[in-house]
């Protein structure tokens, strides 16, 4: 079973993998090992899970906006996201760390109806045509 999710675009692009989802917001600058793409923090619901090759689904960033580099040697460091849904807003850090790691970079559309989005659902961001499709596994 599929279903659909209207997104704007923010960041153009086309990717696929397993959902990793959180209600907290992220800071990539402290909370993100970027070497191994661990989030470390503690207190947060996703401590210990790795990002590299997952949709990261979650409301937007907090923190420095050194979080935008971060989000850069993610990727550079070849453990990133494959792409990034913002649930909530997109905020400039997010925003700036998608455009220079070249990581698609959606933003959910709020007026339709969302279903719980579920950890490892696989999914497919289509970053041309602002659509987050989503395969119940």
């Amino acid at each position: 079973m599929s279903y659909f999710l209207r997104c704007k675009v923010i960041v153009g692009g086309k990717a696929s993998g397993s959902i990793l989802v959180t209600k907290q917001p992220i800071n990539f600058l402290s909370s993100v090992d970027q070497f191994t793409g661990m989030i470390s923090d503690k207190n947060h619901e996703l401590c210990g899970q790795f990002v590299k090759d997952h949709v990261l689904v979650f409301p937007y960033a907090v923190g420095s906006s050194v979080g935008a580099y971060s989000i850069f040697a993610l990727k550079s460091n070849g453990v990133s996201p494959s792409g990034i849904i913002c649930t909530s807003r997109t905020d400039i850090t997010t925003a700036s760390g998608c455009a220079i790691a070249n990581i698609p970079l959606l933003e959910l559309c709020g007026d339709q109806d969302i279903p719980e989005i579920q950890n490892y659902n696989e999914a497919i961001v289509d970053g041309i045509l602002g659509i987050l499709q989503i395969k119940k596994v």
